[in-house]
C-alpha cells in the first residue's frame, strides 16, 4: 500500500495522471480520509493501462479489457478479446507503414530532384508545370 506520490513515481506519471485513470473508473484506489491508497493491484492496472497506451488502445477498449478481467475468472474471454484487439491494431499500423512508406519514397523523390536542381542539373523543380 503506498500513496498517489510514491504510486506516481513509481510508474512514472503524473498524479494528475493517476487522478484521472481514476476519474474514468479504471482505477479505484482506497481512501484514507481525501489521502488515496494504492495497492499491488491497482498499480498492476496501472501498468496495464500504461501498456495498452503505448500500444495505442483507446481508454475504453483499455477498459473493456480490464473489466472482463473481474467477471472472467478463467480469462478466457478477456483473452479472446486481446486477440482480436491486437490483431485489429496490427492490421491498423501495418496500414499505416504502407501510407508511410509510400509518403517516404515521394518525399525522397522530390528531395532527390530538388538537389539536383540546386546543384545545376538540368531536372526541373517538382511541380513546375513548363
Amino acid at each position: 500500500m503506498i500513496g498517489i506520490q510514491d504510486a506516481a513515481t513509481q510508474l512514472g506519471v503524473t498524479m494528475r495522471t493517476l487522478r484521472f485513470y481514476e476519474d474514468k473508473g479504471l482505477i479505484s484506489p482506497q481512501r484514507v480520509g481525501t489521502t488515496r491508497i494504492f495497492s499491488r493491484r491497482e498499480i498492476g492496472r496501472m501498468q496495464l493501462i500504461l501498456r495498452g497506451k503505448r500500444l495505442g488502445f483507446t481508454i475504453r477498449e483499455i477498459k473493456e479489457f480490464l473489466d472482463l478481467y473481474d467477471v472472467d475468472p478463467e480469462h478466457v474471454e478477456q483473452v479472446r478479446t486481446l486477440h482480436n484487439k491486437v490483431s485489429a491494431r496490427i492490421s491498423d499500423l501495418r496500414k499505416q507503414k504502407r501510407a508511410i512508406e509510400q509518403t517516404l519514397d515521394e518525399l525522397l523523390s522530390i528531395e532527390r530532384q530538388a538537389q539536383a536542381w540546386l546543384n545545376g542539373s538540368p531536372v526541373r523543380p517538382v511541380g513546375d508545370g513548363k
